[in-house]
């Protein structure tokens, strides 16, 4: 023991740090992955009703839902904060998680989501933030099982390794089937503190949170565009067509209907006034705009290396989605950089919309 005023330290050979330092009059404080769901959120509030202060990082990317989506990623990361007096910084995972999604080294989920490599950048990024304030643990609300990829036990210690955090990484809803971690050895936290819960069952999280008085919390769906097959499809056909492409060609994943004319060039089609809006948001100097003129048309945007036979096709496509798709001929307008042309064409049929739509 050494005396070291005005604070108490031990000093505590782990096995996993030379020397682990504690300060037995600060108060323990952890840093907490939140995704603004039920999980993350009971395991802040079993941390918090032991005195363990925590501090929470909602980290985004560019493949979660919005605001106000009902699932958990998209869920409002405030309401519990402000209700049980945690604070929450948003964190932007940014380009980094684009190259993982691209070449994830632990492969993907039943779609394009890495999930693995995602909870590892993650947790990477929380331990630079631990490090930086000073704070003692992660802690997470990865529940035992409850997912297939990435939260059985060979995973959940492959996760932690490869994080940077061993035995700093605390999981307080399955703690107690884990094995013991350094702030339960060095005695920051008790484990008769940590829960049991196991398996894809969430009756225990709803009565936990009945307990705490936790309402209007998010359904247990992730959130995350990469889990959606509809999605996936479309940056599949990116990441194909496209070694360099930027954020404005992922925003243009998640508008409108998707058509693949060629290998050079792609069609998008506004399915309503707020897509059209967000198409033409969109445009780059290089892409071609299509309506049809004198009725109610969507507005489509060709990207890529067009010929005129790709044209013609998205002239025809725009005017099947257009008010006159029965017609026998419809005009659209062109326009290609400072240069206007329309065009009298026959809506496509439908049997090619089937074999070239994303």
């Amino acid at each position: 023991m050494i005396f070291m005023a005005p604070f108490l330290y031990y000093i505590i050979d782990t096995g996993v740090y030379d020397a682990y330092y504690i300060s037995l009059m600060a108060k323990p404080k952890a840093i907490a992955l939140y995704s603004g769901g039920l999980d993350s959120t009971l395991a802040i509030l079993v941390m918090m009703r032991h005195g363990i202060e925590v501090e929470a990082l909602k980290f985004t990317m560019h493949f979660c839902g919005d605001a106000a989506d009902s699932s958990s990623r998209g869920s409002d990361p405030y309401k519990a904060a402000e209700q049980f007096g945690f604070s929450v910084k948003l964190c932007h995972l940014g380009w980094k998680f684009v190259e993982i999604v691209k070449n994830p080294p632990h492969g993907y989920g039943k779609n394009m989501n890495p999930c693995i490599d995602c909870r590892i950048l993650m947790l990477k990024e929380a331990k630079e933030y631990l490090e930086m304030i000073g704070a003692d643990f992660v802690i997470t609300g990865e529940v035992l099982g409850q997912r297939p990829m990435s939260q059985m036990r060979n995973t959940l210690n492959l996760i932690e390794n490869e994080s940077g955090l061993e035995g700093r990484l605390v999981r307080p809803l399955s703690g107690k089937h884990l094995p013991p971690t350094v702030p339960e050895k060095v005695g920051l936290i008790k484990r008769d503190w940590l829960l049991d819960i196991h398996s894809r069952s969430r009756k225990r999280q709803m009565e936990l949170a009945n307990q705490f008085g936790l309402k209007g919390y998010a359904s247990p769906a992730s959130g995350c565009l990469l889990t959606d097959k509809h999605y996936s499809k479309r940056l599949k056909d990116l990441l194909k067509h496209k070694e360099d492409f930027d954020y404005n060609d992922l925003n243009l994943l998640k508008v409108g209907r998707q058509f693949r004319l060629s290998e050079k060039c792609k069609l998008i089609v506004g399915r309503n006034e707020g897509e059209n809006e967000k198409i033409l948001s969109l445009k780059n100097d290089d892409d071609i705009i299509l309506e049809a003129l004198n009725t109610g048309s969507p507005i489509s945007l060709l990207r890529g290396k067009a010929e005129k036979h790709d044209i013609e096709l998205a002239a025809a496509i725009t005017a099947r989605y257009s008010d006159d798709k029965y017609e026998d001929s419809v005009t659209v307008d062109i326009l290609q950089g400072s240069r206007n042309s329309k065009l009298e064409i026959k809506p496509v049929d439908d049997g090619v919309i089937d074999r070239i739509r994303l």
